[in-house]
């Protein structure tokens, strides 16, 4: 009798449960058609949504759960900044005012030490060497290309007779790196007769050291001094 109720029973459940199987299959196969059409359900993908979208869940009841995304994801354009230089370049007025200055300061020892030890060897030796000329120069010519012009030969020689006038060396002048060029080309050769006073003065025996310091700044005052000096040691030491 029970072996009878349980086939009964089972065969009359048997249709419902069938029909809600059948029911049941295409939600369930739908639910894992919409799981299969998410195209990143591994880890990455979700990691990649956490963080750049919002995603809803919604379950349904009859046709089984199934997680729907719905990224708002912002466009980000990455844009490629170009190569630019850290270091600017120095200006016209920059290199001027440098090459003045750099140029005023390294030719002070040299006075100092004909000024100060005249007598000494380290002196001596200083003032026999040709390297501060040569850089002097160096450094001269490359503030002559900086500030070198289309007009400044005309400026130079206006005149008729191709002599300069003053006043297109003055207009020469309203430039600040042809202004700079010409103080090292004075410092240069100001230091030039400042040596050559210095040995002329060791080797007469004559003191030097007010012309010297005088051709720092006014050199043919300078070498007028020293050639002066000579000339009353001279007189002084004549016989009589």
């Amino acid at each position: 009798m029970s072996l009878f109720l349980c086939c009964s029973c089972s065969t009359l459940a048997s249709p419902q449960l069938l029909s809600l199987r059948r029911a049941a299959s295409p939600a369930s196969s739908l639910g894992r058609d919409r799981r299969s059409a998410v195209p990143g359900t591994d880890n990455d993908f979700l990691r990649v949504v956490d963080l750049r979208s919002r995603h809803q869940l919604q379950r349904s009841f009859v046709g089984g759960s199934s997680i729907q995304y719905k990224p708002k994801v912002s466009r980000i354009i990455h844009q490629r900044r170009g190569f630019r230089p850290s270091a600017s370049w120095l200006t016209s007025t920059q290199i001027a005012s440098n090459s003045f200055t750099w140029g005023t300061v390294a030719v002070l020892p040299f006075y100092t030490l004909m000024v100060l030890a005249p007598n000494a060897a380290i002196t001596r030796r200083t003032m026999q060497s040709s390297v501060p000329y040569v850089a002097l120069g160096v450094l001269y010519a490359y503030l002559l290309y900086l500030s070198w012009s289309p007009d400044t030969l005309r400026m130079m020689f206006a005149s008729k007779y191709w002599l300069p006038e003053l006043a297109g060396i003055a207009r020469m002048f309203t430039n600040e790196m042809t202004v700079a060029s010409a103080w090292i080309h004075l410092l240069a050769v100001d230091l030039f007769a400042a040596r050559q006073v210095f040995h002329d003065g060791i080797e007469n025996n004559v003191e030097t050291r007010h012309s010297v310091s005088l051709c720092l700044l006014f050199c043919p005052v300078g070498i007028f001094s020293h050639y002066l000096t000579k000339l009353l040691i001279k007189m002084a030491n004549r016989p009589h």
